[in-house]
C-alpha cells in the first residue's frame, strides 16, 4: 500500500494522524518534512490536489509566519511558497498522500477519508478522545 505521511514527530495531530494510518495494517512512508522538506513541486501538487489554496496551508502557530510579514494579504503564492521552502515548519501539518488522495490532515480524523484500507481496532487520540470504537468503526462523533 503506498501511504506518504509529511510528518513532524513533534506534533500530536501528526502523531494521530500516522496511528490512523498504522491502525489499517500498512506502515506508510515516513517524510520528515522538517529536515526534508518536498520539492516545490510536490509540495505545490499536494495543495493542489487535496483542494486547499497555498495560504491556507500555511501553519501560523509555531513558526516565522509573523516575522516574515507573511500576513500581508498582497503576498502571491510564488512568494508563499519560497517562505514555506525556506522555513519547512512553515507547510501544515500532515499531509497525506494514498491512491484515495490527499489531505491536510487537521483534525487527525480526516486521514479516514482517504485510506484504502479499514481500521483494525479501537484507537483513541493521545488527549483521550476516542475516534474508532472496538469494531473498527468511527464513533458516533467522528462520523
Amino acid at each position: 500500500m503506498d501511504i506518504t505521511i509529511y510528518h513532524n514527530p513533534n506534533c500530536g495531530t501528526s502523531r494521530n494522524t500516522l496511528a490512523l494510518i498504522r491502525n489499517t495494517g500498512v506502515e506508510p512512508r515516513i517524510v520528515d518534512y522538517v529536515s526534508k522538506p518536498p520539492s516545490r513541486e510536490v509540495l505545490t501538487d499536494m495543495i493542489a490536489r487535496s483542494g486547499l489554496s497555498v495560504r491556507a496551508a500555511l501553519r501560523e502557530k509555531g513558526t516565522p509566519y509573523a516575522e516574515l510579514g507573511l500576513d500581508d494579504p498582497s503576498l502571491g503564492d510564488e512568494a508563499l511558497l519560497d517562505a514555506m521552502l525556506a522555513h519547512p515548519i512553515l507547510i501544515n501539518r500532515p499531509f497525506v498522500v494514498t491512491p484515495m488522495g490527499v489531505r491536510l490532515c487537521r483534525p487527525s480524523e480526516l486521514v479516514l477519508d482517504i485510506l484504502p484500507l479499514p481500521q483494525q481496532g479501537p484507537f483513541t487520540k493521545e488527549d483521550g478522545e476516542a475516534v474508532i470504537d472496538a469494531q473498527g468503526k468511527r464513533t458516533a462523533k467522528n462520523v
